[in-house]
């Protein structure tokens, strides 16, 4: 499950194998046992959240806008 980076006690990542075929680009963000997926395609969605509260998700919202493309490399790094 490669790390990208963790922020505000945030943790962004997403796993190795994404799936046959592999999912589309997104990343997951984690916090005390809960976790959140968002889309990053031409715009951010949240594909799922799982117990993180509306602060840690518009935290992690902001953070997935700042940091996108450094989100979309690391997808593209792993995955090449």
């Amino acid at each position: 499950m490669p790390l990208v980076f963790r922020d505000k006690g945030l943790r962004f990542h997403f796993f190795s194998n994404e799936g046959n075929p592999r999912e589309p680009i997104h990343i997951h963000v984690e916090r005390d046992g809960h976790e959140a997926k968002f889309w990053l395609g031409d715009t951010i969605e949240l594909a799922y959240n799982h117990g993180l509260d509306r602060r840690s998700l518009a935290m992690a919202l902001l953070i997935i806008r700042a940091r996108k493309r450094e989100l979309q490399d690391a997808w593209h790094g792993h995955f090449r």
